[in-house]
C-alpha cells in the first residue's frame, strides 16, 4: 500500500493554523501511528519510521506523544520538536500509587466502546467509557460483540440503550464482515475511529473483519468464564479500504478516572438535574426533606443502582484528580529547585 498523504492520514485545518512559516521549512508534520517500548512509528508525507519519542523541552506528563498525535520533526535529524495541539485526548491515572498519567490516545473522530454480550458485560464499566468519551467530546458507539454466544442479544442491547437516551449501540459478530459492515461507515477518509473496552471482548478480531485481513493475534473464549484473553499489547492505527483509521488499544479490565467532572455530568444528567430540584443546595440525598433523587427513586424513575454508580464515580473523580494536582505541583516544585 502506498504511503499516504496528509489529509489521508487525518491532517485537518486545524493543524495547519499551529504551523508557523519557519516551522514548515524546518519541520515536516507526521502522526504517530503506533507507540511501542521506547520507540514511535510515524507517517507524513513520503516517509514511515521509526523515531524516538523524546522531546527535548517536554512541559509535563501530557507533552509525550501517544498514538494519533501529530508531530512535528526536524527534516533532517528526525527529532520531536513538539507536539501540535490536541483535538482531543483519551488519559486515565497510570495504575499503581505513583498516579501519573497513562495516554491512551489523541485526535480521535469516533470511538467504539466494545463489549461482548456474555457474563463479561459489565454497565458500569460501559458508564466508565461513556464518560471518557464525553469529557473528551467524542462520539460514542456502543458495539456489543460475540452475539452469537447468547440467544438474547436484545437484551444486552437495551442495558446499553438505557445508559444515555440517543446512544448509538450496534449488535454485531465481529467475525461477519457483513454483520461488522454498517461500522464501515464510521472509517470514511481521513476519519479515525479508536476501539476502547476489556480485554477479550473481541477488538482485534473487529479490526481484522473491518481490515480484511487475519494479522492481528487473536485467541478464543475461554468456556470457564466466558472471558477473552488479552492479544493486543500496542496502541496502533489500522489502515481501512475505505480510508479511513482504527486505532487499536490494550484492554482494560479496571480503569480509574480523572478531571472529568463534565462527563460524568454528561453520562448522569438525569441525576443532576435532579440534583438542582432539591430544597437544600447542600442536601446529601439521604434523608432531609423536600430531596428530589429520594423521590425519584421512590417513584421507580431513579433505581439504587445507578445513584450508587454516580456517586462512586464522583467520588473516585474528586479523589484522582486531586491526588493529580498535588503530584504535579511536587512535579513542578521539584523543577524549579533544579
Amino acid at each position: 500500500m502506498n504511503v499516504p498523504t496528509l489529509a489521508d492520514l487525518g491532517w485537518k485545518p486545524v493543524f495547519s493554523t499551529q504551523v508557523s512559516a519557519e516551522e514548515d521549512q524546518q519541520c515536516q508534520p507526521v502522526r504517530v501511528m503506533a507507540v511501542h517500548r521506547g520507540m514511535i512509528s510515524v507517517a507524513g508525507e513520503g516517509l514511515e519510521a521509526m523515531i524516538s519519542p523524546r522531546i527535548s523541552n517536554s512541559q509535563g506528563e501530557e507533552d509525550r506523544p501517544t498514538v494519533g498525535d501529530w508531530l512535528l520533526i526536524d527534516r533532517e535529524s528526525r527529532e520531536v520538536m513538539r507536539i501540535l495541539t490536541r483535538v482531543n485526548l483519551f488519559k486515565r491515572p497510570a495504575p499503581g500509587h505513583g498516579r501519573s498519567i497513562q495516554l491512551i490516545a489523541a485526535n480521535v473522530d469516533t470511538l467504539f466502546i466494545v463489549a461482548s454480550c456474555n457474563q463479561d458485560f459489565s454497565v458500569p464499566r460501559l458508564e466508565r467509557y461513556l464518560v471518557l468519551a464525553r469529557e473528551v467530546g467524542v462520539t460514542p458507539v456502543v458495539v456489543l460483540t460475540k452475539i452469537d454466544l447468547t440467544d438474547e442479544p436484545e437484551g444486552f442491547r437495551e442495558a446499553a440503550r438505557e445508559l444515555q437516551p440517543g446512544l448509538q449501540v450496534e449488535l454485531v459478530n465481529a467475525r461477519d464482515p457483513a454483520s461488522v459492515a454498517r461500522l464501515a461507515g464510521r472509517c470514511g477518509l481521513g476519519e479515525t475511529v479508536a476501539l476502547l473496552g476489556s480485554s477479550g471482548v473481541g477488538k482485534s478480531t473487529l479490526v481484522n473483519t473491518l481490515r480484511g485481513s487475519d494479522s492481528i493475534l487473536t485467541q478464543a473464549v475461554r468456556e470457564i468464564d466466558g472471558k477473552g484473553r488479552h492479544t493486543t499489547t500496542v496502541r496502533e492505527m489500522h489502515r481501512l479500504d475505505q480510508g479511513g483509521w482504527l486505532m487499536d488499544t490494550p484492554g482494560m479490565r479496571e480503569f480509574q478516572i480523572s478531571d472529568a467532572t463534565s462527563g460524568i455530568a454528561e453520562v448522569f444528567d438525569d441525576i443532576v438535574a435532579l440534583t438542582l430540584e432539591c430544597r437544600f443546595t447542600n442536601c446529601s440525598h439521604e434523608a432531609e426533606p423536600g430531596c428530589a433523587i429520594q423521590a425519584a427513586m421512590a417513584q421507580g424513575t431513579l433505581t439504587l443502582n445507578r445513584l450508587e454508580r454516580w456517586r462512586k464515580l464522583s467520588a473516585e473523580d474528586i479523589v484522582n484528580t486531586d491526588s493529580l494536582a498535588e503530584r504535579r505541583s511536587r512535579t513542578r516544585g521539584a523543577g524549579k529547585r533544579k
